[in-house]
């Protein structure tokens, strides 16, 4: 074993293993430092004035635009794996956490990918899922999983956008995913998008890159026509990897075909200007045969926000939803799960969004008792205001984002569990376990700890905080 050393710019030296096969990127060689807790990642073209302006935007990307190092930082090291140092010697070059210092595995422990990275096209093809449900079915987790993955995914792009930053090349290469915990990370950020300061190195992966660009790109780069990566590509880019992870299949990938065109050919026209959403609700000629799922099962919020991505988004940017609204439906969305009944299910979970939704929409089992749902409201001046729901089931926790109108699922919040429901002898509870302030429904005090808390009855309301801003919960079944 070879240990060579690189020296960074601010003149420390950090040694890393050199060896004969090291792994090769479209833009980076890569090697690992001895204890594998970082990777040393040299740039392949790095001469002249292009190392020039590249190191003017890794600069700018690990001290300027680094979330990690600003509020929630901690939290922003889980969704990113941004460098943390640039390299001058022997060459420009980034250090960056190594993946396994980070929540999640985004290795393969299992199966025919063992030691693989966990990239998006191993659990989205239908050829990759089906061998690995047969050898390592543990490693495709379940649907929930899933759900958990498309929100922090959101939540990260999110704090990329509103930075006015774009990723360039958001792609299922470059977000790794690891169902078994719910955990994902996006990679490559040294190459980040600022609009008007840092143009675009790449114009992105085929499958993900937004039709605009495509129906453009054999224009001059000095062409005032000419489209490139930027946050409105990246908004076309999350959509396809949100429906990817949470349908398992592309989009925009159909059976529509269009004569006298080679496999190339094909692929333009479907991801640019002939791109149609398999989904169209007026258009099914793009439609496959058999749909296993569809965006009705998420409710009409998010159904509402993928026909804006892949319909009218397609053509003008503006339409497509922020990462900020996908991140706020998936959470409802999230609230809303629900567990299958079939133990040979793999989903093991979906989204139980109206009174009317009573089986899984991927193995057609239907539920056998009604839904336990608590209906959230705030108080306003002008009375009780719907705000939310969630979908009950044994063990369910609840969170101050729960308790309180003020409070937001994000970054910055508080995970601590204030109450769990139960399912006891044919009846629910709400147990306290943190919620300082909960009333019964003849608003008596139930403290912390006091035995099984409240006895949940259809058409029961109470306080959940006798405070500003805590909301009232009311108990319902959903029929089935």
């Amino acid at each position: 074993m070879k240990i060579s050393t690189a020296t960074l710019a601010n003149g420390q030296t950090i040694p890393f293993v050199e060896t004969s096969d090291p792994v090769r990127g479209g833009m980076k060689i890569v090697y690992f430092t001895p204890d594998k807790t970082s990777a040393i990642a040299f740039f392949k073209d790095s001469e002249g004035e292009n190392e020039a302006n590249r190191l003017r935007r890794l600069e700018a990307v690990i001290d300027i635009y680094n979330p990690t190092r600003h509020e929630n930082g901690e939290y922003w090291k889980q969704l990113f794996c941004w460098p943390t140092a640039i390299i001058k010697k022997p060459r420009l070059g980034v250090v960056v956490p190594h993946y396994s210092t980070l929540p999640g595995n985004y290795f393969f422990e299992s199966g025919p990918y063992k030691g693989h990275e966990k990239k998006g096209r191993w659990f989205t093809s239908e050829k990759h899922r089906t061998k690995m449900l047969k050898s390592s079915p543990t490693e495709l987790g379940n649907w929930r999983n899933y759900l958990s993955i498309c929100i922090r995914m959101a939540r990260a792009i999110r704090r990329l956008n509103v930075a006015g930053l774009a990723h360039s090349d958001l792609s299922g290469n470059n977000v790794l995913i690891d169902p078994k915990s719910g955990h994902c990370v996006v990679i490559d950020i040294d190459s980040l998008v600022v609009q008007d300061l840092f143009p675009p190195d790449v114009i992105g992966t085929k499958g993900y890159i937004a039709p605009e660009v495509l129906r453009t790109q054999n224009l001059s780069l000095r062409d005032s026509n000419r489209k490139f990566p930027n946050v409105r590509t990246d908004l076309h880019a999350l959509p396809v990897l949100l429906y990817e992870y949470l349908l398992f299949r592309h989009p925009l990938k159909g059976p529509k075909s269009y004569p006298g065109t080679d496999g190339h050919e094909q692929e333009l026209l479907e991801m640019g200007s002939k791109a149609l959403f398999i989904e169209h609700p007026n258009d099914q000629s793009n439609r496959p045969h058999q749909l296993v799922g569809a965006v009705n099962d998420f409710g009409p919020k998010i159904k509402d926000l993928f026909e804006k991505a892949f319909i009218s988004g397609l053509a003008n940017p503006s339409d497509r939803p922020a990462a900020g609204v996908w991140e706020k439906e998936l959470i409802k969305a999230w609230e809303s799960l629900h567990p299958c009944e079939n133990a040979k299910c793999w989903h093991k979970w979906f989204i139980i969004h109206g009174p009317s939704v009573n089986q899984c929409p991927n193995c057609q089992t239907k539920l056998s008792l009604p839904v336990p749902v608590i209906k959230l409201h705030k108080q306003t001046k002008n009375g009780l205001v719907d705000d939310g729901q969630l979908v009950i089931y044994d063990s369910k926790e609840l969170f101050s984002w729960h308790v309180f109108d003020n409070c937001l699922s994000g970054e910055g919040s508080d995970r601590t569990p204030l109450g769990h429901f139960k399912f006891l002898e044919g009846k629910w509870y709400l147990v306290n376990d943190n919620l300082l302030n909960l009333l019964s429904p003849n608003k008596t005090y139930v403290p912390p700890g006091q035995n099984l808390g409240i006895e949940l009855k259809p058409g029961l309301k109470f306080h959940l905080a006798n405070e500003t801003n805590g909301r009232i919960a009311e108990f319902l079944y959903f029929g089935v």
